[in-house]
């Protein structure tokens, strides 16, 4: 089975004026980062904006996304959804297309105790050929839900096929009890860009990282730099990393991404309301800074 590891890069969904997906967007940005050197791919997460997509729309993306990656990137659909029900369509789904594996968000918004968080990834991961494989997604900041290190090593000795866990929150405490599952054979994607370097000094496998969708080039140097035991040059490309994080807001709004993407020449199309692209005056204060920052 094959895992997520090194550049993850969540991708943006383009829409166009209208706000329909736009496929043909879809397809050129999987290719410019599929050219750029990341090591797998995760669209139609939460830098995806997975929630504003029908689960027509969403088969569409993964099905444009796998279609273009053509074998050349690990490419793991999400999958969580509003419904359990609409996560397990859209699980299935994956599996059909070809898709090397699956993410699965925790239930949102409404809470969910540890029994129901162990009892849905269990169902969820159970709908899918046990050698297909599954990564929890924890990020309770925005999911109202935490899963906690012992529900998730429930999870984990019910299912084979679940294989790991991205975690979108910067705990090290935490990350690193994660890593401790099925005694260490158990994947850590971290989610938070800036702690990068060091999430693989402590044990994970990458990150899962949305700034890599509009500035690959620092995260897959940083990645190669840390393979080949020249910290010291990974340290700089870091601090080169987080400073392309600030820039682009770390994801806090992806009108910041898909503006910054069309500032490099990759059309990534609009935001779906009720989020709004950019103000003129804030397109321009985000190419004075993008244009200060070092050349890739």
């Amino acid at each position: 089975m094959k895992k997520l590891y090194g550049v993850t890069t969540a991708m943006v969904t383009p829409f166009d004026e209208q706000g329909r997906v736009d496929l043909g967007a879809v397809a050129r940005l999987t290719e410019f980062l599929v050219d750029k050197g990341v090591h797998c791919l995760y669209p139609l997460g939460t830098t995806g904006e997975m929630l504003r997509l029908t689960a027509e729309e969403r088969k569409a993306v993964a099905e444009e996304v796998v279609r273009t990656a053509a074998g050349r990137a690990t490419v793991y659909i999400h999958a969580g959804a509003a419904t359990q029900e609409e996560t397990k369509i859209l699980a299935r789904h994956a599996h059909e297309i070809g898709a090397d594996g699956i993410g699965v968000v925790t239930p949102v918004f409404f809470g969910a105790n540890d029994r129901e968080l162990e009892a849905y990834f269990v169902d969820v991961a159970s709908c899918v050929p046990d050698d297909f494989p599954v990564y929890l997604y924890n990020i309770p900041q925005c999911a109202a839900n935490d899963l906690k290190t012992d529900i998730a090593q429930r999870i984990a000795d019910r299912c084979n096929n679940v294989v790991g866990i991205k975690y979108s929150y910067p705990d090290f405490l935490r990350t690193n009890e994660y890593i401790g599952i099925r005694d260490g054979d158990f994947s850590v994607m971290q989610g938070a860009d800036r702690l990068f370097l060091a999430a693989l000094a402590l044990g994970c496998d990458g990150v899962v990282s949305g700034v890599s969708c509009v500035f690959p080039e620092p995260f897959v140097a940083v990645y190669n730099a840390y393979l080949a035991g020249d910290l010291d040059k990974a340290r700089k490309l870091q601090r080169t990393a987080v400073a392309y994080c600030e820039a682009v807001r770390s994801g806090s709004n992806m009108a910041y991404f898909k503006e910054a993407l069309r500032w490099r020449g990759v059309d990534a199309g609009h935001m779906r309301a009720p989020q709004l692209d950019l103000l003129p005056e804030e397109v321009e204060a985000l190419h004075g800074l993008l244009g200060q920052l070092p050349v890739l």
